[in-house]
Formats: C-alpha cells, structure tokens, sequence
C-alpha cells in the first residue's frame, strides 16, 4: 500500500533525537488551532516566526544547524517542547467520537479547503466551511478523508493600484515550505496516477496535509509527464475556461476517486461539497459494477442511497453547466463502460427548467445523491423553489432538500487570550461540549472589565497589524500619502469600528453604506462619537462589476472628506480574517436578500464579541435574538430603503450604546450584548453542532443502512 513519510518533504531540516517530534507537529496542522502548538514555535525565534508568516517549515529552514542543536540546551524550550508533543500525541491516539453511535468512513470531496494561510488552496466562504468540517472531524474522531486539488499557481494575490482598481497577482505554492508530504508509491517514488477517460492521458501526483486526525489527499497535474495544456488543469481555482473547467472537474472526481481506490481506503458515504466533485458518484457506479458485480440500476441506487450533496448556491444561473456535446467528447466511452446510453447518462445532468443548457452540475448531484442539504433554513427554502421542478414537485415545502446551517470550528477562530479566559470560566471541558447552549450560561460570570480589556486587546492588535502592512508596503514600493491613508494607517483602536470583509461581488453589495456620502460624512466625522469603516474582500478576477464597487470604496477611502476614517485592506484571506473578526466592533452584511446561502464570516465575529449587522439572510434569521445585535432593511431588498434603515440604525441605536459609559468607564450596555452574542452564537452555530447535524441526519442513517446491506 503507498504511504506517507514525513521524509519525503525534503524541506524539513535534519533535527537531533531530542526534537524529532518537532518536524511531526510542523507537518500538522492541528498546531495552527492550538495555541500551546503556535507557542512553541514562537519560541524558535518570535521574529522569524513572525516575518515566516507563521510558517513553522520556514521557519525551521531559517534557522542553522548550531541554532537548532542548541535547542536542546534551552531548558525553557525543551519543558514546553516536552509539554506541546505530549498534548499532540495523546490528541492523535484519542479515538474518542462523540456522538453516541459512531459512523462508517466518510469521503469528503471539495473543489477548495480554507485550512491555513501557509497552504493557499481556497478562494474564500466554501474553502473554509471545508476546512473547518475536517477540523472538527479530526476533534470529533470521525473517520474522515478529504480529497481537493493542489492548486500550485490557483491562489491570487490582491494588489490594489493607487487608483482603487484591483489587480492580480498569482502565487506560486513552494511546494518545500508548505506543510504537505508527497504521497509515496510501493517504490518509495511520489505517487502518481493515470486519470481514467481522458485522452491523451492526464496524470496528477498526489499530496497529503495533516488535518489534525484527519489526512487530506491533493492532486496535482502540474508535473513533466503531462503535456503543458494538462499540466495547467489544476493550476487555478475555478478556471473560467469550460472546457479546461471539465477536465478540472473530471480530475477531482474521477481521479480522486482513483487516488482513494489506490491508497487502499475504503469508505462507505460519499459527501460531495457543491458540484464540482460529482463525478465522483460516476466513478463509484463503476466500481460497484465492475468490483462488485452490481447490476447498474443496483449500482446506481448504492450510491445514491449513501451519498451526501451540499448545495451552496441560491440562484440556479450560478451552477457549472456543459455543453452535451463537450460532455460527450469526454464521456462517450464511459457511459458505454457503465452499461448506459448517451441519454441516459445525459439525463442525470438535464435541468427540467432549461432541458437545452446542457449537464447541469447541481442538477447531477441532486439526482444522485438522497441526502442533500442547504446551509441554513432560509437557503433551504430558496433552494427547494429554485429546484423543485428536479423533483416534480409543485409545492417547495415537500421538495425533498434538508438543512444543515453552516457553523465554525470554534478554536480555529477564537482568539487565543479568549479561549484561555473561556477555560477559566467554563471548564476546561468546555470544548468538548460546545454545542450545548446552557454551557455558555457562565459567560455572566465574565465582568465588563475582563471582556472589555480583552476586546480592546484585539482591537489594538487589528489597528497595529493593518498599519504595519501599510508600513511594509510603503518600504518595499514607496506607495502614496493618499493610498496609505486609504490602506488603513490612519485607523484608531479608540473609534467605533463597524467591519465588512466578504467576496466583493455585487449581491452582497459591499458599497450600500456609500449610499449617501454626505450622511455617511457627518456619521463618520461626529467630533464626540466618531465611527471608522474598514473593508477587505476580493473581487473574482472575471467580476468587473466587483471590482468596480472595489475601486469605489477605495477611493472613499482615499476622500479627504473622511479624515482616514475609511479603510480598506488589501488581500483579504485567513491571516486577515483572524485579525478583524476580533478586532472589529460590528460585523456588517448587507446582502441582496435571499442571495447569501449562509456567510459564516458573521459567526466567526459574533463569537469572539464582535455584534452582527445584517439584513435578514443567510444565517441571521436563525442567530438573531433581539438582544445579541441588528438587522437592517425588510423583507425585499431596497438599496435606498436599506441604507437609510443601515444609517438610521447606526446613528440610533449603534452608536448611542457604543458611546454611553458607565463611572467605571467602561460601555457596559455594549459589554452586556457582547455576552449575549457569545452566548447564542458560540454554540448553536459551532462546528461542533453542525457536525453532530450531519450525523444524525445524513451519517449514521447511512451507516446503519450499510449495516443491512453487508449483512
């Protein structure tokens, strides 16, 4: 059986016996949501550790052959190295599940995984949901593997031009300083596989990143054997060429199931995260055929009876979509391996709304898959309108489609001082009972000053972090007086900061609060209670109209008129994230309702104290109390209507609470509403609660279904 070794990342130094356990947790990334693991290589050296963009593989390469024998003589280092492997290695022997019925093997396919900043393979919200659903696994010990790309040129660096337009620079993953390990074959040579059905043939080699308990499996076709033209197929995420999009996606589904069929790993439920990966379900028709014996309406009815499909997307325009006769050119000898003709095999992918438009992705997964789900209740009801004819029925309701709202993987996003105070007052098991609501009862023992300090800590650490980006960027490239201003380095930790960090794209409507500039002036510049705005997000590189609302916050924020109350940060990802969702005050989204599926971003703030503003979308209908922050606009969107009701609701009821101190000081009406916050959202949208939802509602039914089929 092919395996992995942590030898074969050449880019970990030799280390002496003492330490070997050093390279182990560097190549797993359970370090990154565990701050005793961060400390330890923070105490390697805090600077270096610091300018390797927490990168413990950089790191470790920076520092000579004497620096890192003498880390043997570093009693200090060596106590805390002791403490962190122990803790690291009883975390990875603890079989513990918990739930009360454990589930068989789950195969957890994703086209991108938001796991950390040092491995760019994410675009943005479904990356990360993917990264955080294996995160918890790994805490949960559920028998989990993921399989994505490798995405060695896919991630897009945003460089902002000193006239607001955004511009695009590819990165290039190092594939030596990025904690991944090559995936060796039965000679101990990096494993490499053919991809069925494409011709001329595609080969992708195949990458493993350490989830915690979790392995991930990554293809990458970027390798000699390939021609150029299929070596670029997995370079970017999301290629807006159909044609090479298909083969991407042919790839991810067909060879990664092929990977999963060479390591030897056997699972029983398929769980496709949006369409991108749904050949998948092909690919195991075909074995269940051709290993099995299976006739295919049998086949077919296995993998659809133990197969998961999450749908993401609110409009039916926004799915993959392939012309039958693209479809054909690539399939036409697979659908006769199947035993199936061309129609049949095209059936599975026609939209009843649009017959014409070719093989629908979205449509595919829905027909295959009988267990299928939208990330929150009111995307539910979206999706079963927007998809009801795939099922033939005429009323929403009975359609069959369920829900599992997103949540987050709590020790990813809180922040570390956070956590330290929450096992102080909840119990050092809190953790491992996160989802339950009367858990976070003793977020009232935490006084104002505690919380307050630890906010204000935050907010200093964001200001400080976002001006010392601008001081690099000024050092390296000399950027203008304005352009600085406009990059945040005017910011103040003592000014009500309201956030908005997302995709930019024009139905979240990132610019609703540059509505009416003069209003906004006067909200921004009152003398005795002022407000600061700072934005970050991405446009997609194909999004013109994205970019355009970009260039117009850039150049508010670059308006004179704002006196450096408006910022906006450049290449928003995780590293940022972490720093606003603490940092800022509000969280503010104001999406065209009912086009945000979920957005977890407003969860990853509300449960670090940072108080949501938002329409009634996504999750917020599920999350708002009343009591534990705002809602804006009404039940249609109105971009005149919603940002008077987004101005009136900061000037009435925002600000005011921010800006009444009590004698101590201290806003305590704001304080109070921060626990509030935490109390609802920390465990009702955990990744702990999702999870638990995804097993009882889609994994062990499965389990227990296979159970009778084996027997």
């Amino acid at each position: 059986m092919p395996k992995c070794d942590p030898s074969a990342n050449i880019a970990i130094p030799e280390l002496p016996d003492e330490i070997a356990g050093l390279g182990e947790i560097a190549l797993n990334l359970w370090w990154t949501w565990n701050a005793d693991g961060k400390n330890l290589f923070r105490l390697l050296n805090p600077y270096l550790w610091k300018e390797s963009g927490h990168n413990p593989i950089k790191l470790l390469q920076s520092l000579s052959k004497k620096q890192i024998a003498a880390l043997t003589a570093n009693e200090t280092f060596m106590n805390e190295y002791r403490f962190v492997h122990a803790l690291f290695r009883q975390y990875m022997e603890d079989k513990t599940v918990y739930t009360e019925e454990e589930p068989l093997p789950i195969a957890y396919f994703c086209a991108e995984y938001g796991l950390h900043h040092s491995v760019p393979i994410y675009s943005g919200g479904l990356g990360f949901l993917a990264g955080d659903i294996l995160k918890e696994s790994s805490d949960m010990g559920l028998p989990m593997v993921g399989i994505g790309f490798m995405y060695p040129q896919g991630y897009v660096r945003q460089v902002i031009g000193s006239d607001g337009w955004q511009n695009g620079a590819n990165e290039t993953i190092d594939k030596d300083t990025a904690p991944i390990e090559r995936v060796l074959d039965r000679e101990g040579a990096h494993m490499t596989i053919q991809v069925p059905f494409i011709d001329p043939p595609v080969y992708t080699s195949v990458w493993k990143i350490n989830v915690g308990k979790v392995n991930l499996y990554l293809l990458d076709t970027d390798i000699e054997k390939n021609d150029p033209w299929d070596r670029e197929i997995s370079y970017r995420l999301y290629t807006p060429d159909m044609n090479q999009r298909l083969r991407q996606q042919i790839v991810l589904g067909i060879g990664g199931y092929r990977v999963l069929e060479e390591l030897g790993i056997r699972y029983s439920i398929l769980h496709l995260n949006e369409g991108h990966p749904a050949f998948a379900l092909f690919e195991r028709v075909r074995a269940f055929i051709e290993n099995e014996g299976m006739t295919l309406d049998d086949a077919i009815e296995r993998v659809r009876q133990s197969s998961v499909f999450t749908t993401h997307t609110p409009l039916q325009a926004a799915t993959d979509v392939y012309g039958f006769d693209m479809m054909s050119h690539y399939f036409s000898d697979y659908w006769k391996r199947l035993g199936m003709d061309k129609e049949r095999f095209m059936q599975f992918g026609v939209n009843p709304d649009n017959p014409s438009e070719g093989f629908n992705m979205t449509v595919f997964g829905l027909r295959m898959c009988r267990y299928r789900n939208a990330v929150s209740k009111k995307h539910r009801d979206v999706t079963r309108t927007i998809w009801k004819n795939v099922f033939d029925h005429e009323r929403p309701e009975s359609v069959p489609i369920d829900h599992v709202t997103n949540g987050v993987h709590l020790p990813t996003w809180l922040g570390d001082e956070l956590i330290d105070e929450l096992d102080r007052t909840l119990g050092e098991n809190w953790l491992n009972m996160q989802e339950i609501p009367d858990i976070w009862s003793r977020i009232d023992e935490l006084d104002d000053e505690t919380i307050w300090n630890l906010h204000y800590t935050y907010k200093v650490r964001m200001v400080n972090f976002i001006r010392e980006r601008v001081r690099r960027k000024w050092a390296d490239e000399g950027i203008d007086p304005v352009v600085a201003m406009a990059e945040g380095v005017m910011l103040d930790p003592d000014v009500l900061t309201i956030g908005f960090a997302r995709r930019m794209t024009t139905y979240k409507r990132p610019d609703l609060i540059l509505h009416d500039l003069e209003r906004l002036e006067k909200i921004v510049n009152d003398y005795a209670r002022p407000v600061q705005i700072v934005f970050a997000g991405k446009a997609h590189p194909a999004d013109t109209p994205g970019k355009q609302i970009l260039q117009r916050i850039f150049k508010a924020a670059q308006d004179p008129r704002f006196r450096g109350r408006i910022a906006f940060v450049e290449d928003y990802g995780e590293n940022v994230a972490k720093y606003l969702v603490r940092g800022c005050d509000v969280w503010l989204n104001n999406p065209l309702i009912p086009m945000e599926a979920c957005g977890t971003s407003g969860m990853k703030a509300a449960i670090n104290g940072t108080l949501h503003c938002s329409t009634l979308d996504g999750w917020w209908p599920e999350g708002y109390t009343g009591e534990n922050g705002w809602t804006i606009g009404g039940a249609v969107s109105d971009d005149e209507a919603d940002a008077r009701s987004l101005y009136d609701t900061i000037e009435k009821r925002i600000v005011p609470l921010y800006y009444t101190l009590d004698e101590r000081n201290l806003p305590s009406a704001w304080i109070d509403m921060m626990r509030k916050s935490m109390k609802s959202v920390a465990p009702g949208f955990s990744g702990r609660r999702m999870m638990k939802d995804y097993l009882s509602k889609f994994y062990i039914p499965i389990s227990r279904e296979c159970m009778k089929w084996e027997s």
